[in-house]
């Protein structure tokens, strides 16, 4: 008799997360009560506007900020009281992040920014470069290793930026606004690469408030006043 396969957890799991902050007198609820599951392979978008929740719910769910109230799991992982260190590590090991402003080191070469969180993950310098130059090479700046950030374009910037993120292979793409920065047609290239990342089996959450941005992603999560107001499929996800 074959054995019952245990369920596979998804990989974010938010279960009644509050999140409130203290403004001299005043208290901000951030989050009211929110719960969203995410499961391995997702491309989803959070939207909402100015002082919605979202920016709260992407920093709950990069681990950079936890929760007053409730559950979050991440594959697997309770997050809920870890120290500062057991989260830093969480962080570098489960969650590529991708910012507005790329966040690259300058006078560094893309390929020792690439390498940065091996470095941190303590990864021999031969397997670091080894990783650094394939990352590059699957975002399409394989003849730019050496070139410093004032010598690559704003979506150059950005490609090294994700070939970062994806560098230690992490279960999450955490991607903040990835193409405020961006023109429109630079934009449309990061969305398609990002696209094809997720087309590789990659898990990618995008906070934006840019319609053209969410259009790209499977699923929309709409979030206001600090609750998930929709929840969508979308048309990408239909066509697939």
């Amino acid at each position: 008799m074959t054995a019952a396969l245990e369920p596979v957890p998804a990989l974010i799991e938010i279960e009644h997360a509050r999140r409130s902050y203290s403004l001299g007198d005043e208290v901000v609820h951030a989050l009211r009560d929110v719960s969203l599951t995410i499961e391995s392979g997702e491309h989803v978008a959070i939207m909402g506007p100015s002082g919605s929740g979202k920016s709260t719910l992407m920093n709950v769910i990069g681990c950079l900020d936890q929760v007053s109230e409730g559950r979050y799991l991440l594959d697997g992982i309770d997050v809920l009281d870890r120290g500062a260190d057991e989260l830093a590590e969480i962080r570098n090991r489960k969650i590529g992040f991708i910012f507005q402003q790329f966040n690259l080191i300058a006078r560094t070469s893309a390929l020792e920014n690439v390498e940065l969180p091996l470095v941190y993950a303590e990864v021999g310098r031969r397997e670091r470069r080894r990783r650094a130059k394939e990352a590059l090479a699957t975002v399409g700046l394989a003849e730019r290793t050496g070139h410093q950030p004032s010598e690559l374009s704003g979506g150059q910037q950005q490609r090294v930026a994700i070939a970062r993120a994806i560098v230690t292979d992490p279960a999450l793409l955490l991607a903040d606004e990835p193409t405020g920065a961006l023109d429109l047609a630079t934009t449309e290239t990061v969305m398609e690469l990002l696209a094809e990342l997720h087309a590789q089996g990659r898990t990618i959450v995008v906070i934006t408030h840019e319609e053209e941005v969410a259009d790209h992603a499977a699923r929309v999560v709409r979030v206001r006043d600090g609750l998930i107001d929709s929840d969508e499929v979308t048309a990408v996800e239909v066509a697939a």
